[in-house]
């Protein structure tokens, strides 16, 4: 009897079981003491902790410029569950842009908890967007909806309950799947986007988290890790644009082409 899923979807289902089975049974993780104490606390015009607001823009532009993207395409251009995983990937970042910008105005666990849920709808586009081009449509759909879910279950276990281990396993353990689903080839058909550039703007940006009093005292007390760290994570859609814009011109060019054949071969017919 043949299998209900295949040997890709299969491997994808064990390696989300191995992650849900490690965020409920692994053992409890602090979240640091320190983690509200970031580098740059400037007041600018007014607005506490301006730079790590302010560096916010980027995802909202980001998403807006992905929005823009996926108008262009044509009807055929992209398949439904791909371009929904857009959809929600961009729109995944312009709420993140509105979340981290108020958890930076006056950082606490609640605005904390409000980042994360923003930062789980962008994952779960993305991941989604990532498991349709390279397992299947219906993975892709059901990875969105388990990330767009346990996001803000997780969320909330770190901030009531001070365990981040959840939280901790569905962003690493989404970048590990990331990397996996990396190595396979896109399916016909599909968004072929660099995952790889994905995951070094994220590993990037993640090394920028880590090093922010570091990064700040390194550059004179003019920008912060955590600052730079939201540009940077801003760039993991650049590869996805980059996917999608060309469609968007390629089909409409190949149709004006089409429609000026007909029109030449009418007129000819009419000679």
């Amino acid at each position: 009897m043949r299998s209900i899923l295949s040997k890709t979807e299969t491997m994808l289902l064990a390696a989300c079981l191995v992650l849900l089975a490690v965020a409920l049974a692994g053992p409890m993780l602090s979240q640091p003491g320190r983690y509200h104490d970031f580098a740059d606390q400037r007041v600018l015009w007014g607005l506490p902790f301006a730079m790590d607001v302010l560096s916010n823009i980027p995802f909202a532009l980001a998403g807006v410029a992905g929005m823009v993207a996926l108008l262009r395409l044509p009807p055929l251009a992209l398949d439904t569950v791909p371009r929904a995983m857009a959809w929600l990937f961009f729109a995944g970042l312009v709420v993140t842009a509105g979340a981290s910008s108020w958890y930076h105005w006056h950082p606490d666990e609640t605005g904390l908890a409000i980042d994360r849920c923003g930062m789980g709808v962008a994952f779960a586009g993305l991941l989604g967007l990532a498991a349709a081009g390279r397992v299947s449509n219906r993975a892709g759909a059901a990875l969105a909806l388990a990330v767009l879910v346990l996001a803000p279950l997780a969320a909330q276990v770190a901030a009531h309950a001070g365990n981040v281990l959840p939280w901790a396993a569905l962003q690493f353990g989404g970048i590990a799947l990331m990397l996996w689903l990396a190595v396979l080839r896109s399916r016909r058909g599909a968004l072929a986007f660099n995952c790889g550039l994905v995951i070094l703007a994220y590993a990037v940006a993640k090394l920028l988290e880590l090093n922010d009093h570091q990064v700040y005292a390194l550059t004179g007390q003019f920008v912060s890790g955590h600052t730079l760290k939201h540009v940077a994570a801003s760039f993991a859609a650049g590869p996805i644009i980059a996917a999608l814009w060309p469609l968007g011109g390629s089909r409409q060019n190949a149709a004006g082409a089409i429609g000026t054949a007909g029109k030449r071969a009418r007129r000819a017919g009419h000679a």
